[in-house]
């Protein structure tokens, strides 16, 4: 059995920046509010005109992932694209990726899982790796949240928290000791509804939408019960956590790395407290990007490893969670 490993890493955010100064000119909102409440103190979003979408973003993030994995882009076997705003309903943007890339013809796979899709691509390009199909395989994580976003003061317990942007990293077949230890997925669809984009879907399809034609429609926008979430996710968080340290034979004090979900800068402060972790253990950007959902664990290792944050030999922790509810840890000797 291969062992699959991290060799390239890549990251794309739109140049446009929105601030939480910004934001008060649209919303009843305040720059002190949004940090007291998130630890969030700008995002990026897509500007009209600039060329941005989804897939361009997750190209542009894989094309540097491909550079610095040293492999040619038509060695990749099997693209994974976790979204959870493809550049359309159907089809998926992991095809658009493939053709933008100009690989002439490769798998390609769409993975929904919101905040924790990148971590569920990832243990898909690992079983895929460790029973030889592929050797090759390129994860993107890209979200444009802001065209469907609800930028006024009804929408702004949401709408202040997301950002835009994309991670990418090309995974391939290793013979050594280093890499993917292993990764760990839970669901609990009770509450989905709890954090969804309840319509359009095809519970609320195009016809009856254009017939209610009602602008006070909230059910257009993201929902979100904050309380509920966050109290969901420190638990999850910690057991996935502890999951994966203990399969893995490994206690607390042995991470040098951990990278979670930017949801919320106070989850991660809890998480870090709770593990008894320093403030080098942990990377946080949520600060400068906001939530990009399933773009934001591969955009903070991205930067983590290109600060020399991360070093050979390091034991690098993964966490989500988030909408589903789904979570999902990922241990990796670098």
């Amino acid at each position: 059995m291969y062992n699959s490993k991290i060799i390239g890493m890549g990251k794309y955010v739109p140049e446009n920046v929105v601030t939480n100064e910004d934001l008060t000119s649209i919303m009843d909102t305040s720059h002190e509010w949004i940090v007291e409440r998130t630890g969030i103190e700008e995002r990026r979003h897509i500007k009209k005109g600039d060329g941005n979408t989804t897939a361009t973003m997750g190209v542009k993030a894989a094309k540097i992932a491909i550079e610095r994995a040293k492999i040619d882009k038509n060695d990749i076997d099997l693209i994974l694209f976790a979204t959870l705003s493809p550049d359309y309903y159907f089809p998926g943007s992991g095809v658009i990726v493939q053709h933008q890339l100009d690989i002439p013809s490769c798998p390609a796979m769409d993975i929904r899982n919101q905040c924790s899709g990148f971590i569920y691509a990832l243990s898909t390009a690992d079983q895929f790796i460790k029973t030889g199909m592929y050797k090759n395989i390129l994860i993107i994580g890209s979200e444009n949240h802001s065209g469907g976003l609800d930028m006024s003061t009804r929408g702004r317990g949401v709408s202040v928290i997301f950002g835009d942007g994309a991670g990418a990293v090309a995974v391939s077949r290793s013979d050594d000791d280093k890499g993917l230890l292993s990764t760990h997925l839970h669901s609990e669809g009770q509450f989905a509804e709890e954090l969804a984009l309840i319509g359009p879907s095809t519970n609320r399809w195009v016809p009856e939408i254009l017939e209610a034609n009602d602008s006070e429609d909230i059910s257009y926008y993201p929902n979100m019960n904050g309380q509920l979430v966050f109290k969901n996710a420190v638990v999850r968080f910690s057991e996935v956590i502890m999951e994966g340290l203990q399969h893995n034979q490994l206690t607390p004090d042995q991470i040098d790395m951990l990278i979670p979900h930017q949801a919320n800068l106070r989850i991660s402060q809890f998480i870090q407290r709770k593990f008894g972790l320093s403030d080098d253990q942990v990377y946080n950007n949520i600060m400068r990007y906001g939530n990009t959902t399933a773009g934001s664990i591969p955009i903070a290792l991205t930067e983590a490893w290109e600060e020399d944050k991360i070093k050979s030999g390091d034991l690098v922790v993964l966490a989500a969670f988030g909408s589903g509810f789904t979570w999902g840890s990922a241990l990796i000797r670098w």
